[in-house]
């Protein structure tokens, strides 16, 4: 017994072993490229460091600057605007949808390979296919504003649109990732429920938002909490759409592109880093403020 026990025991040793050597290639990834470089942009956040030469402590200089930067405080109201416009829309749509697609319908898998097709597309081919669409000259929506008469509309360089514009594409790209978490959830609610509901006397509106909606809240909780922290970090698009130094450069701008802006374009890469962190800080304590509603706002089926 002994040596079955010692047998075992090395066994159980040699598939530990292997199971972390498995693991170590991402792992070595995750301490390197996220946990080392977040620390090492944190210091950064402290110095002047730029492109060349070694980089000088300078305390809170940099986030001192930051309070008398004007330029920061519009991509941060762009970067919450953004927020206040996706979020709700996002969740909204990406719900209704679920909901349809959940349906037993003919050909219902032919719609739903449609709206998860941008889930499957790469960001970059998102912004430069809506870039194209929006093309004052050559777009297609322009285009079918002039079939009705009207003038071509700047939908990326004018300032009162662009920020709108960015918007719609990110809400294209991002609901059909949240349908199919969705779709998910709705899919695991056991069908007993709607089955008394419908006993009951119940009609479909009230099943839904008495039965289905409170079912599915852990899933829409998931939702927003990812849908607010993809749109706080938003970049690819408005890099990819908006041309540098237009018009609606300044008027679509976020955090994160002006962090890019000051890291890479003007080598301001202390002060980049704290714009960065000051980025982490707002995402940590909205997700924070969200997770301490979690029990108030969303029913767990025990």
């Amino acid at each position: 017994m002994k040596k079955g026990k010692k047998r075992f025991s090395a066994m159980r040793k040699k598939e530990i072993m292997t199971g972390y050597g498995m693991i170590a290639p991402l792992m070595a990834g995750v301490l390197i490229f996220f946990i080392v470089a977040f620390f090492q942009n944190f210091y950064y956040s402290f110095t002047d460091k730029s492109s060349f030469g070694k980089p000088r402590f300078i305390g809170l200089e940099n986030y001192v600057q930051l309070l008398g930067d004007e330029a920061f405080y519009r991509a941060l109201a762009n970067t919450l605007l953004y927020v206040v416009i996706c979020v709700p829309l996002v969740v909204v749509l990406a719900v209704a949808l679920a909901v349809l697609l959940n349906e037993k319908i003919r050909g219902i898998g032919i719609f739903r390979v449609c709206i998860f097709l941008p889930a499957v597309t790469l960001p970059a081919a998102i912004g430069l296919l809506w870039k194209w669409l929006m093309n004052y000259k050559f777009g297609i929506f322009n285009e079918i504003l002039g079939a009705f008469g009207a003038e071509p509309v700047a939908w990326l360089s004018e300032p009162d649109l662009v920020l709108y514009s960015i918007c719609i594409v990110f809400i294209w790209a991002s609901v059909a990732y949240q349908v199919i978490v969705l779709l998910a959830g709705l899919q695991g609610i056991p069908l007993c429920y709607q089955e008394a509901a419908q006993i009951d006397g119940a009609n479909k509106r009230q099943q839904f938002f008495k039965i289905t909606l409170p079912l599915l809240s852990p899933s829409i909780f998931f939702v927003c909490v990812t849908t607010i922290i993809n749109v706080f970090q938003i970049f690819d698009f408005i890099y990819l759409m908006i041309p540098q130094g237009s018009s609606g450069t300044e008027a679509s701008r976020s955090l994160v592109t002006y962090f890019f802006e000051q890291s890479f374009v003007k080598f301001h890469k202390g002060y980049g880093a704290a714009v960065s962190i000051i980025l982490f800080l707002l995402i940590l304590v909205i997700t924070g403020i969200q997770m301490a509603g979690q029990k108030k706002l969303v029913f767990y089926d025990d």
